[in-house]
């Protein structure tokens, strides 16, 4: 009897060495698995990347701060000034001006929607700071509206359509055109609805207004995946951004260097992939193509 229950002991801790040793190589390949599945995911994220390419540019004395496209025609844009031109020739077909600030300041980026030009505008450099959105009619070249924000949010600097809602970019800026305190950090991305009710909004992440240097973002647009491209006042780059799944701050997901000094950007959606951009110092309007891939492993 003793040796029976001896050997059931020696059996039974055996058993148990057994079944643990089962746990620990268990637990080993789960916590293997869940690494491999991490380093994928980062190796996914790494293998992302835009591509820039300059296509053409066209000479246009209007180009102080953004240009706007649609199938035909670009749209320079000055402080107070808009200018029509034909994609294919680049002569100036048509124009709008006011003298400064009768009754309009400070345009700056322009998007094309349904026969209509919509600008931002802004008093800067004045504080506090007031903005809108302007509208024209893309045919005839006449102001045929605006949208006011009034004081609250900051120097409206760009707006952009997305799935039936609004984005719209209000800055912030260090020295000239600052409100008292305030800085670049307060800039902001938010979401109305079509109506321009306001839905939610979102701010810049530190690395971003670090490389504003002072000034704001002064042009963004929306990919068709939902990324922001957004560029700063004077930077040949765009920052590439994720609204985030949490929380109130953009992802950055990369910098792109491109061959315009910042300003105000649009997207030709007659043709996917080509972004229009300006050239202040030149009065040039930028031609070029953002391709994104993602290369799997």
């Amino acid at each position: 009897m003793g040796t029976i229950n001896v050997q059931g002991r020696q059996w039974s801790r055996h058993g148990d060495e057994t079944r643990m040793n089962r746990r620990v190589a268990i637990n080993l390949m789960t916590r293997s698995l869940a690494v491999g599945l991490a380093f994928r995911r980062r190796t996914v994220a790494a293998a992302s990347s835009t591509r820039y390419q300059e296509l053409k540019r066209y000479a246009a004395p209007e180009a102080r701060q953004a240009v706007a496209v649609d199938s035909k025609c670009f749209y320079a844009i000055g402080n107070s000034s808009v200018a029509k031109y034909s994609k294919e020739s680049g002569t100036r077909i048509a124009g709008w001006e006011c003298p400064e600030g009768k009754p309009l300041i400070h345009l700056n980026s322009g998007l094309v929607l349904d026969g209509r030009l919509y600008c931002a505008h802004s008093n800067y450099p004045a504080v506090p700071m007031t903005g809108s959105i302007e509208i024209w009619d893309t045919r005839t070249m006449k102001h045929v509206g605006n949208h006011s924000f009034g004081i609250g949010m900051g120097s409206t600097t760009w707006a952009d359509f997305y799935r039936e809602h609004w984005y719209v970019g209000f800055a912030h800026y260090q020295n000239k055109g600052a409100e008292p305190n305030r800085d670049p950090s307060w800039t902001s991305v938010v979401k109305f609805t079509n109506d321009w009710n306001q839905l939610e909004g979102w701010v810049f992440p530190p690395e971003v207004i670090q490389r504003f240097a002072g000034y704001s973002c002064s042009g963004g647009v929306i990919d068709d995946q939902g990324l922001l491209y957004c560029t700063g006042h004077d930077a040949p780059e765009i920052y590439v951004l994720k609204f985030p799944d949490g929380g109130s701050i953009l992802e950055l997901v990369e910098v792109v260097e491109v061959t315009f000094p910042g300003q105000g950007i649009a997207w030709d959606r007659s043709s996917p992939g080509t972004l229009y951009s300006i050239s202040k110092a030149s009065r040039q309007v930028i031609v070029s193509r953002i391709s994104r891939s993602q290369t799997r492993t």
